[in-house]
């Protein structure tokens, strides 16, 4: 064995295996981009009632995954994790410290490769983005 091989391992055992696409998976509230089908800024999440687009989605992609941003409030996202509930879709909420403009995000475990079309681009979604 190579010392090179020997040093990436020891390296690994110290500090763990290396993050793939650490920025993505920040923004993305732990998933990649490749496995998006939807995914809300802050602002729409907030907004009153549910996306009918997510709310349609969740209901067709019954094994994707819910992420929720845990900074909100939960108030703003309850009516997703009811609706997560109601169709047995997992969920997780996450609480990493992570500063995201994306509140909500349904992915899938494999690349799914909707990038163009995960976004719901309405003015919520300019005020989240452009800030």
């Amino acid at each position: 064995m190579g010392n090179n091989k020997l040093e990436e391992i020891l390296k690994q055992g110290m500090y763990g295996s290396p993050e793939i696409r650490p920025e993505e998976r920040k923004l993305f509230l732990s998933t990649l981009a490749e496995r998006v089908y939807l995914c809300l800024t802050n602002s729409q999440v907030r907004h009153r009632g549910m996306y009918p687009e997510m709310e349609k989605i969740m209901k067709e992609k019954n094994h994707a995954h819910l992420y929720i941003n845990g900074a909100l409030n939960y108030k703003a996202y309850s009516n997703y994790i009811q609706a997560a509930n109601k169709l047995s879709l997992a969920f997780t909420i996450v609480n990493d410290g992570q500063d995201t403009p994306i509140g909500l995000v349904l992915a899938d475990e494999r690349a799914v490769n909707l990038e163009s079309q995960m976004f719901i681009k309405d003015d919520l979604y300019e005020d989240d983005m452009d800030n």
